[in-house]
């Protein structure tokens, strides 16, 4: 590559590289507030905190509940029913840090409906669900029972 070539190069270059990197700027995007009016907006339905809990609690004709690793309430450390891999709890009040990246939402719900539900999770499922998760504070979580479904 000759000299007079490189500032052309240098200017094209630089916005390329901006753009692969916007992404990444974006880590935090989200609340888990707006995770669960995206998905209530896309199923059309109002979301239920009460539906949700059933949801998280139950098996859904297989082996595992959503609580068989998050732990019922999920405010605390859980470990993986399969693996033993120690999960911070899901709950926001509890990990601020949950549900406030879109990618990561998406992705996790799908790992983890699958493993539950042998398929993806609804829209209007997703959106029960954080509804619950939501409404999971220290009050309301030392009103909820502690074992973890299997």
């Amino acid at each position: 590559m000759t000299t007079a070539h490189r500032p052309l190069f240098a200017r094209i270059a630089a916005p390329l590289l901006l753009a692969a990197l916007a992404p990444l700027a974006h880590a935090g995007d989200t609340t888990a507030a707006s995770q669960m009016q995206r998905f209530s907006d896309a199923s059309g339905t109002a979301v239920s905190a009460e539906r949700g809990r059933v949801f998280f609690n139950s098996r859904h004709g297989g082996e595992w509940s959503c609580a068989s690793c998050h732990g019922n309430p999920p405010t605390t450390p859980a470990r993986h029913a399969s693996t033993g891999k120690t999960i911070a709890p899901l709950a926001p009040a509890f990990n601020p840090e949950r549900f406030t990246e879109t990618a990561k939402v998406d992705k996790w719900f799908r790992r983890n409906c699958n493993d539950v539900l042998k398929r993806e999770c609804t829209a209007a499922e997703k959106a029960d669900v954080l509804a619950w998760l939501l409404k999971l504070d220290a009050k309301t979580a030392a009103a909820q029972p502690t074992k973890s479904t299997p």
